[in-house]
C-alpha cells in the first residue's frame, strides 16, 4: 500500500531514530563525565537486582557471573528472602527499590518487575547514576518510551533490554538474510504470537502479609487484591501489560521490524475482548495488519505456528526459537552471507532501504550488556530500538481497542488526524508513582 507520509532526514534526526534502526552496535559515546567512567576491568561491579520472581531471578543470577550481587529488592517478602538466601549472606534486602538505588555500592541494576514498573524504575535508576538491564517489554505506553529515551540520553547511562532474541544466531541470521536480499525484495512478514489466557471472574482476597500490594500496583489504579493480578499472570491484565502483543510481541515483532528496516504508518487491529468482571481482559482472537513506510506488510496473529515468516519475491524463510528454515537457508552452504558492516537506515529514501551486511556475533545477551558498561557503547537491545519495537506492539493494542484502522506518523510519534486515538498514547498514573 502506497503511503503519503513524508519523513525527512531532519525530522528523523530530531527524534533520535537513526541510532535505533541502525542494526549494528552504535559507536561509543563521544565523551564521558567522570561519574560515567567504567570501573577498572578487574574490579567487580556491584549489582542491585529488583524484582526477583521468574525471569527476574534468571537475569539476576546471570548478572552475578559478571559482578557481585550487593542488594536485592522485591515487594514480596517471601521472594525477597529467597533471593537473599540464594546469593549468600552478603546482599542487603529491600522492599522499596528506591532504597536500593540510594546505595553507593550499587553500580548497576537488573529489573525483573512487572511490565507497568519498567519505565519508572529505569528512569529512577538512570537518574541515580546506575546502568540498567531491564526485562522486556520496555514500556507500558508509547509516551513512556518518549520520556525514557530523553532520560537515557540526558544521563548517558547504558541500558540493555532483555529482548535476547537479538543475540540468538537463528534470529540474527534471518535478519541478515533478509537485509542482504536472499529472499529478493521483502514483501510480507507474518508473525504468530499465540493465544492470550482467558479466565475469571476471580475471587477478591485479603492481601497476604508478605506482599506490599500498594507498592506492587504502582502507577496503576488501586483495586482490591486478586491473586491472579500479580506474579506471572499479571500479563493478562491490560492495566499492567498488553497480553501476547507485548509479551511475545516484544520478541518476535522486534526481530521482524529489525529486518523490515522501516517503521509502520498504518495499523488495522481486530479482536474480541472478554466480557467478564474481575477477570483477564486482554484481547482474544486477535490479528493486526501493519503497513510500513517502505511498502512491506506485516501481519500479527494469535493463531498458527509461533514464529516469524519472511516472504520476498524470490523466496521465504521461517524462524523461531527452535529452527531457521527455507531454501534460502539451505543455499547458504554454497553462498555464505557477505561480511561487512551494517548501514544505518536511510530516512530520505524510505521506499528503497539500504541493504546491509553481516552482524558481529554476540554469544551472550547479558555479556553484551556488561561489555557495554565498560566500553560505554550502545548494547544490541538499546533504548531506541526497543522503544520503537514495543511501540509497534502498543499500536496494535490501541487499534484493537479503537476498533478501526489508524494512520501513524512515526517521526512525530502521534496518530494522524485522530485525537481520540492519541488519548491511548498514555494512561492516567496514580499519585506518587508518576513517570516524570
Amino acid at each position: 500500500m502506497k503511503t503519503t507520509t513524508k519523513i525527512t532526514r531532519r525530522a528523523a534526526l530530531a527524534s533520535s531514530v537513526v541510532g535505533g534502526l541502525a542494526v549494528g552496535l552504535a559507536s561509543p559515546t563521544d565523551s564521558l563525565a567522570k561519574d560515567k567512567q567504567p570501573k577498572n576491568a578487574n574490579e567487580k561491579l556491584g549489582i542491585g537486582s529488583i524484582g526477583l520472581r521468574y525471569q527476574g531471578s534468571v537475569i539476576a543470577h546471570k548478572s552475578a557471573m559478571y559482578g557481585k550481587i550487593v542488594a536485592v529488592c522485591d515487594v514480596d517478602k517471601n521472594i525477597r528472602d529467597q533471593a537473599k538466601a540464594s546469593f549468600g549472606s552478603t546482599p542487603r534486602a529491600f522492599e522499596d527499590y528506591r532504597d536500593l538505588l540510594a546505595r553507593k555500592d550499587v553500580d548497576l541494576v537488573t529489573i525483573g518487575a512487572p511490565d507497568h514498573w519498567h519505565t519508572k524504575m529505569v528512569i529512577d535508576a538512570c537518574r541515580a547514576g546506575k546502568d540498567v538491564y531491564c526485562e522486556k517489554p520496555l514500556t507500558l505506553t508509547i509516551d513512556e518510551g518518549k520520556t525514557l529515551r530523553r532520560v537515557v540520553e540526558e544521563t548517558g547511562r547504558v541500558v540493555q533490554v532483555g529482548s535476547w532474541q537479538r543475540s540468538d544466531h537463528r534470529f540474527r541470521q534471518a535478519v541478515e538474510m533478509v537485509r542482504q536480499g536472499r529472499i529478493g525484495k521483502l514483501q510480507k512478514v507474518e508473525v504468530v504470537l499465540g493465544k492470550n489466557k482467558v479466565g475469571g471472574p476471580f475471587e477478591k482476597r485479603k492481601v497476604p502479609a508478605n506482599l506490599n500490594w500498594d507498592l506492587w500496583q504502582g502507577q496503576t489504579p488501586d483495586v482490591p487484591y486478586i491473586q491472579e493480578r500479580s506474579h506471572y499472570t499479571f500479563r493478562w491484565w491490560y492495566e499492567y501489560s498488553g497480553g501476547q502483543m507485548t509479551d511475545w510481541g516484544a520478541h518476535h515483532m522486534d526481530i521482524a521490524q529489525w529486518a523490515i528496516n522501516s517503521l509502520p504508518v498504518e495499523i488495522h487491529g481486530k479482536a474480541k475482548f472478554p466480557d467478564v468482571a474481575d477477570g483477564y481482559n486482554v484481547a482474544i482472537d486477535f490479528n493486526v495488519t501493519y503497513q510500513y513506510a517502505n511498502g512491506v506488510t506485516m501481519t500479527v496473529s494469535d493463531t498458527g505456528r509461533n514464529g516469524i515468516m519472511f516472504s520476498g519475491d524470490e523466496g521465504r524463510i521461517f524462524v523461531n526459537r527452535g529452527s531457521l528454515q527455507g531454501k534460502p537457508v539451505e543455499d547458504l552452504k554454497n553462498r555464505p552471507l557477505e561480511r561487512k558492516n551494517w548501514q544505518a537506515y536511510d530516512f530520505d529514501n524510505l521506499e528503497r532501504p539500504e541493504r546491509a551486511g553481516k552482524l558481529d556475533s554476540i554469544v551472550n545477551h547479558m555479556g553484551n550488556f556488561f561489555d557495554c558498561v565498560q566500553s560505554r557503547r550502545k548494547p544490541i537491545s538499546d533504548i531506541e530500538s526497543q522503544h520503537r519495537s514495543v511501540s509497534t506492539c502498543h499500536l496494535g493494542n490501541i487499534s484493537m481497542h479503537a476498533g478501526r484502522p489508524l494512520k501513524w506518523d512515526p517521526i512525530k510519534e502521534q496518530f494522524i488526524g485522530d485525537s481520540e486515538a492519541d488519548g491511548w498514547l498514555s494512561r492516567p498514573q496514580r499519585a506518587g508513582y508518576e513517570t516524570v
